[in-house]
């Protein structure tokens, strides 16, 4: 299959998602991205549409994540440095977006490193 066909593919199935899953001020929209080396993670309120807080591997506080890229065990110090980062906010329940991605390995890793740390979604 052409790149471009599965981007595609990729692309309707992000959007067959967010048409399902919306953020509010009480409950956000946790989004995550993995790219070949990093990972974001963003707590978003869609109705204002604001970002009301982040946690990546590229941020101040991921010195102790290393550098070698988005794999398992990087996601699972994200998933927890995430929780942190929203409780400080004050958020402690969470809507999750995967982003059109398969709920296994490094997407399931973060989101039970999260739910650990006390986030509830």
């Amino acid at each position: 299959m052409r790149i471009e066909k599965k981007q595609y593919l990729k692309q309707l199935r992000r959007w067959r998602i967010r048409k399902k899953v919306a953020g509010t001020a009480e409950r956000p929209r946790m989004s995550v991205c993995f790219t070949g080396q990093h990972i974001y993670v963003q707590f978003v309120d869609d109705q204002a549409r604001k970002t009301l807080a982040a946690a990546s591997t590229r941020g101040k506080k991921a010195a102790n994540i290393a550098k070698v890229g988005a794999n398992v065990k990087n996601a699972k110090l994200v998933g927890a440095q995430a929780a942190e980062v929203a409780k400080a906010v004050g958020i402690q329940a969470v809507v999750f977006d995967r982003s059109g991605l398969k709920f296994h390995g490094k997407v399931k890793a973060l989101a039970d490193a999260a739910r650990e740390a006390g986030l509830k979604f």
